[in-house]
């Protein structure tokens, strides 16, 4: 196994508003990401009011080999989880203003897509009706495809979409073998070419933010990752995110690489600079809503000025 570089920190969440949305997160019973998944910039997405609440239960129909999320059935859908979400949302921003920007993510719900998108739907028209002006930000699975699920999150006009590519083309269904031991696939369910028709469809038929990301120290090499930002540059993406894969247990896939602070910076560069991508947030700690609000608000202010001198 290699050993961690001393530029893999994560910092122990503090501060007042972090405090306060842990309380009410915890009396609201609301779901997020952030604490569920161990995400290393809690406290500072927390302290910038960004929160990344997970929907449709905690039970995932896939297995990948990088996410610790549980595997198995979904069970059933909860149609009044959006109703109870928007409530809590309500409670965190009277009691806490700082309350600026939620992200929305679920688990794959392959049984059940049509149905899951109409949460996603619902969830976002509920946080509307409240005219909170809290930006909205999906973070959707793939659907497997289906365009009329598509069609029903494309109604709901989300302010940013995102979706995940993950990992580069080559890795999507390659077991890997370090040792002698045989690792999981990265994505036996998921389809590099599907994820990224997606991400063309939701650019050409709405009006949304068009995001993803991936994770890299899983077995890419640099000329791959260039590739992908490539495909995720033609495929219409404003933002994307580039951050440290960090193997979850030991049955999960091994950790290839650690990237230096350089090369993610030279990731950046390529990125923002050499193609039509407006921000990249990329590092060792970057995860999918790492200074979400902050790369939203960028490509906003850009826009004004453009406007501004038109």
């Amino acid at each position: 196994m290699i050993r961690k570089p001393n530029w893999i920190k994560s910092p122990i969440p503090i501060g007042n508003n972090f405090t306060n949305l842990k309380k009410l997160v915890l009396k609201n019973k609301l779901h997020t990401v952030c604490q569920e998944a161990k995400c290393p910039n809690l406290g500072e997405c927390w302290n910038l009011g960004t929160l990344t609440f997970m929907i449709l239960g905690d039970t995932c129909t896939r297995s990948c080999g990088f996410c610790a999320v549980k595997t198995g059935q979904g069970g059933t859908i909860d149609y009044l989880e959006p109703k109870r979400l928007s409530r809590g949302i309500l409670n965190l921003k009277r009691n806490n203003n700082l309350l600026n920007h939620i992200v929305l993510t679920s688990v794959n719900r392959d049984d059940k897509n049509l149905e899951s998108a109409k949460v996603f739907f619902d969830c976002i028209d509920e946080i509307r009706n409240l005219n909170l002006q809290i930006k909205i930000e999906v973070l959707i699975p793939d659907f497997l495809g289906n365009k009329k699920a598509y069609e029903i999150i494309t109604k709901a006009e989300p302010d940013v979409l995102n979706h995940n590519i993950e990992t580069v083309k080559r890795l999507y269904h390659l077991n890997q073998k370090t040792g002698t031991l045989l690792k999981r696939s990265v994505r036996p369910q998921g389809s590099y070419e599907r994820s990224i028709e997606l991400l063309k469809y939701f650019k050409n038929h709405s009006d949304s933010v068009i995001k993803s990301g991936i994770m890299v120290g899983l077995g890419e090499d640099e000329d791959e990752i260039f590739e992908s930002i490539d495909d995720l540059n033609n495929a219409g993406c404003d933002l994307i995110t580039v951050g440290q894969y960090l193997q979850p247990t030991i049955e999960h896939i091994n950790v290839s690489k650690f990237y230096s602070l350089e090369q993610f910076e030279k990731i950046k560069q390529y990125a923002e600079n050499k193609l039509n991508i407006k921000s990249a947030e990329c590092g060792p700690m970057v995860r999918s809503s790492y200074h979400a609000e902050t790369q939203l608000k960028k490509i906003m202010d850009n826009t004004s000025q453009e406007r501004g001198t038109g």
